[in-house]
This record gives structure tokens, C-alpha cells and sequence, in this order.
């Protein structure tokens, strides 16, 4: 039923002109925010406070603001229907397209390193549609049929679609030259490493990291934002390489520490367009 439902709002969302689709998405981004509990919103507040050096005033509008984007987010991923190879350039401009290139130029792959800022479905959405070979490396949610339908909107895009779990089939898939995309920024527990991010020390996935040192693949950093006219721009960073020493769990460390100063970078840069509602530092070192 919800499957169907969810289908259904698609088939009319994308009769709407964009103006209408980005209005729908603040309406709903808008109503939830109100829904946040307050102990989440405190702690998303506090987070903000304590990462980018701001008062409780600035903070709070910049987690209103990020859980509103997330109601766009939403409708755009409903509409990804009406997105071709042929109409996505008017809609995502890539920049650093040539970085891409350079990576899979080498034969072994690559590993693309991003995080939950901006709409990251809609970059691999646009990534695909621009012709690039990439596996999207998914969580499975946790109804059947909302995890069927997004995966069905993924490969219609042009993506491939594995989950975490699947690592044999993402070390194949690096092997035959494709580009696995993977998400690194939110708290991992017992299977992360511990590195420095706002100034704190967070658990983070070591995915792109072990991936990329154990076929030689390099590594694109890559973003997405969206523009004041409800376009987007992904924004792919120069090519880097996973450390290779003698010491495997530290150069997986090393290179995981330098991707999440990227990563940091980044949301200083776009504040209001990161997930501030997850709790990054569920822990430290010590707990």
C-alpha cells in the first residue's frame, strides 16, 4: 500500500512545474520541523553551537532551515522520474567532471567519498545520468516497500544499487572499472575509526578508505549544493590516494582522517545543507 501511495504522489508531483514541486517541498519541510522532539533539536542546536562557533539564535535557523531543506530533498527525489540524460545538465551542473575522468583513466575503479549534505540521491542520480558507472552502496530501510521504492528510482536513474553488506560484490564491481559511491559521515560505532571532525573525535566508516587501499582505486571526494534558483551543482574534488604502508589499519585511519577534513570543509562552507539532526557524536573514545 505504501509503495503504491508513494507512486502515486510521484505521478502527480511530476505534472507540477518546479516552482510548484520546490513550494510543495518547503510546505512539508516546514511542518516537520515543528515535529522535530526537542531533545533531537537541542541536540542538533547544541552541535551547531559547538562545531561552527555560533550563538544558540544562528544555530537554531541553521537546523530549521537543514530539516526544511529536507522536505525539497524529498519531493525532488519524487520527481526523479522526469529526469533524462538528456534534460539533467539544465538541472545539475557538474563541476570538476573532469577529476571523474581522471580516476577511472587508471583501470581500477574509483571510490567516490561524500556525505548527507546537500540531496546525495540526486547526486548519484546526476553522476549516472551523466554517464558515469556508479554503484550506489545503499542502508536498507526499514520498510519493505519505501526500501522498493527508492531502489526502483536509483536504477532508474542509471545507478546500481548494493547494500553495505554487500563487499564482495563492491570489490567486483571496483574491479570492473565502476565507481562505488559511499556515504562517511555519520557516527559508525565499534566498526569506525576515531578521527577528528569539528574538533571532536567521531566514529567514522572506513569504507572508502579500505576500498580504496585494497584494489589501488583513488579516491573523488564529491558534493552536491543546491543554487538560490533550485538548480544543483556537484562539486568533485581532485583525485586522492589511499595511504599504502606496512601499517594497514593506520594508513586506513590516516586516509579516513583526511577525507572527513574534506568533509568538514565542505558543511563549514554549506552549514544549512547538512544533516545536522543525526547525532555524529553519539560517543567518544572512552564510552
Amino acid at each position: 500500500m505504501i509503495y503504491q501511495l508513494v507512486k502515486l504522489c510521484s505521478r502527480l508531483l511530476c505534472l507540477l512545474p518546479v516552482r510548484l514541486q520546490r513550494s510543495v517541498g518547503n510546505m512539508l519541510g516546514a511542518a516537520c520541523w515543528p515535529l522535530v522532539p526537542p531533545k533531537r533539536r537541542r541536540m542538533a542546536i547544541d552541535n551547531i553551537m559547538r562545531s561552527l562557533a555560533v550563538d544558540r539564535q544562528v544555530a537554531q535557523e541553521i537546523a530549521r532551515i537543514s530539516t526544511i531543506r529536507f522536505g525539497r530533498m524529498f519531493i525532488e527525489v519524487l520527481c526523479l522520474p522526469e529526469l533524462k540524460a538528456d534534460n539533467i545538465g539544465r538541472r545539475v551542473e557538474l563541476k570538476g567532471k573532469e577529476h571523474l575522468e581522471e580516476a577511472l583513466s587508471y583501470g581500477h575503479g574509483a571510490v567516490i567519498a561524500t556525505a548527507h549534505a546537500g540531496n546525495w540521491e540526486l547526486l548519484g542520480a546526476a553522476l549516472a545520468m551523466h554517464g558515469f558507472p556508479l554503484i550506489a552502496v545503499a542502508q536498507k530501510q526499514t520498510s519493505e516497500q519505501m526500501d522498493r521504492f527508492i531502489n526502483e528510482y536509483r536504477t532508474m536513474a542509471g545507478m546500481h544499487v548494493t547494500y553495505k553488506t554487500g563487499v564482495r560484490e563492491m570489490i567486483r564491481m571496483l574491479g570492473q572499472g565502476k565507481i562505488i559511491g559511499l556515504l562517511m559521515d555519520q557516527h559508525a560505532g565499534r566498526d569506525g575509526v576515531w578521527v577528528n571532525f569539528f574538533g571532536r573525535q567521531a566514529s567514522t566508516a572506513t569504507g572508502a578508505a579500505a576500498l580504496a587501499r585494497m584494489k589501488g582505486a583513488p579516491i573523488v571526494p564529491a558534493f552536491i549544493t543546491e543554487n538560490s534558483d533550485g538548480t544543483h551543482t556537484v562539486l568533485l574534488h581532485p583525485i586522492m590516494w589511499s595511504d599504502k604502508t606496512e601499517a594497514k589499519d593506520e594508513d586506513i585511519r590516516q586516509t579516513t582522517q583526511r577525507l572527513t577534513t574534506i568533509i568538514e570543509a565542505h558543511i563549514r562552507q554549506y552549514p544549512q545543507e547538512w544533516f545536522w539532526l543525526h547525532n555524529r557524536w553519539k560517543h567518544s573514545p572512552d564510552q
